[in-house]
């Protein structure tokens, strides 16, 4: 498994910066388009066809949108969403159904790696084009690399066609570039490995101790290590492909903006996830009228929104769940609760969004049993809710402390206080040193992510099943 992911990577990636640059210009989208295949065919060889008639597909409406006009256009768009969705559904969201509904015929078939990012993409371009927002592209090798570009390929950014399409076809990639490129990626690697995987091997460790003896101390501490999980584990593998974007010369749009520094739950979801976010915004909530059409209506669209977002995620009732909730907290954020949270000390108001995330990571993790046998050891009861396993038995102070540090770096680190004081420290020093000192720190955090991904087996990217 960790050869298959970063190992291969780590083989791939030179090679591929080799050949791309060796390439003439007129051949590198060529040759860049091949070696994303190629990366992907490494992990989905059998869904290798899926994602190329996908591209074929798209590229054939933009073709078609571009020549056509009048309710022509709104029935090809029409039929390229359709096709797009249904194919999206039945491998998503088939054979979870056909546990539920035992009269539909079963069908042996794997979630391919990256289909809600390269589908959603894809929309979006059939979407820009039909709205006369993009123009379409009629090379088939530009459109391609789109779809299949390797970096953001199979866990986002979810790039829109608009924003990369003059990038497509004329970019250069310079040495501040690739400094900060290399930087990024580095970085992204280290957010994952160091931390991401560290904190979720702890949330695992608690998630599989038996119910009746997990204190209350130790379940939120679980509950704490798979958000920060969750968040250093897909940022970092957010930063990982902008930075190598920035590589090939693509600017890659921003995912995250610390959101565990947000206040309130609209605050959160502008900086969690902002490329989804603003994918379901501009392609859903807008056409459906977003604020424009009353209270109810509003009420209503948001709702469709954050109930198709928690399904985005996947088929099981905790994602449906985990999408309503968010719903009921964006909710009750523009009735009463963001003018509370304004008028609390920040602390405080901090602290409580902090929880209200928690508790959506908390359906977000678990299956509803496994989450209300969670909640109830964060309320110091067994699993049968008789007897208490109590606040935290003197067993768990090895682990409460041991894990300690971690959170510690963790806290810190998704807040973007290391950052600035890393600048305002060396500002004051000698600022010369400001890139030197950036640059020891790429190597070294590279060096040590290597050796911990060598030690260790535990290497999960938890978005490459979405």
């Amino acid at each position: 498994m960790v050869f298959s992911s970063l190992g291969f990577l780590f083989i791939f990636l030179p090679v591929t910066l080799m050949l791309y640059f060796l390439a003439p210009k007129r051949a590198k989208n060529a040759v860049l388009l091949a070696l994303s295949l190629v990366f992907y065919a490494w992990g989905e060889p059998s869904y290798i066809i899926l994602m190329i008639f996908t591209a074929l597909f798209d590229y054939s409406a933009g073709i078609l949108l571009g020549g056509s006009e009048g309710k022509k256009r709104k029935v090809i768009l029409a039929f390229a969403v359709a096709v797009n969705l249904l194919l999206l559904g039945f491998f998503k969201y088939y054979p979870p159904l056909t546990d539920a509904l035992s009269f539909l015929p079963r069908v042996d078939v794997r979630l391919p790696i990256g289909i809600s990012f390269y589908t959603f993409q894809a929309m979006s371009y059939v979407i820009d084009v039909y709205r006369r927002d993009a123009l379409p592209q009629r090379n088939i090798i530009g459109f391609g690399l789109y779809i299949a570009l390797f970096p953001q390929l199979v866990a986002g950014p979810i790039v829109r066609y608009r924003d990369i399409e003059e990038q497509l076809g004329d970019r250069r990639v310079t040495l501040a570039d690739a400094v900060a490129g290399s930087s990024i990626f580095c970085a992204g690697l280290a957010k994952k490995v160091l931390i991401g995987n560290t904190a979720g091997a702890f949330f695992a460790y608690v998630r599989d101790m038996p119910t009746d003896i997990r204190s209350a101390s130790l379940a939120w501490v679980g509950l704490a290590c798979y958000s920060f999980q969750i968040y250093f584990d897909f940022s970092g593998y957010s930063d990982m492909a902008i930075g190598l974007g920035r590589l090939f010369g693509f600017r890659f749009p921003q995912n995250f903006d610390y959101p565990y520094t947000a206040i309130g739950a609209t605050d959160f979801w502008r900086r969690w996830h902002i490329t989804l976010s603003s994918w379901f915004r501009e392609y859903l909530y807008i056409p459906l009228g977003g604020n424009r059409r009353g209270r109810a209506r509003t009420y209503l669209n948001l709702f469709i929104v954050w109930t198709l977002t928690g399904l985005w995620h996947g088929a099981g009732v905790n994602f449906i769940l985990w999408g309503v909730y968010w719903f009921l907290m964006i909710l009750a954020d523009k009735a009463f609760a963001g003018r509370l949270l304004e008028r609390l000390p920040r602390f405080f108001a901090h602290v409580i969004t902090l929880t209200a995330i928690g508790f959506g990571w908390l359906i977000f993790a678990f299956d509803g049993s496994e989450a209300s046998l969670t909640f109830s050891a964060m309320l110091g009861y067994s699993g049968n809710l008789f007897g208490s396993a109590g606040v935290a038995s003197a067993a768990d102070v090895y682990d409460l402390l041991r894990c300690l540090p971690l959170l510690t770096v963790a806290a810190i680190g998704s807040t973007a206080l290391p950052i600035r004081l890393f600048y305002r420290f060396l500002g004051k020093v000698r600022p010369s040193l400001s890139e030197t000192a950036a640059a020891v720190l790429t190597v070294v955090s590279f060096a040590v992510s290597v050796i911990f991904i060598t030690a260790s087996d535990y290497n999960p990217f938890l978005y490459f099943r979405f």
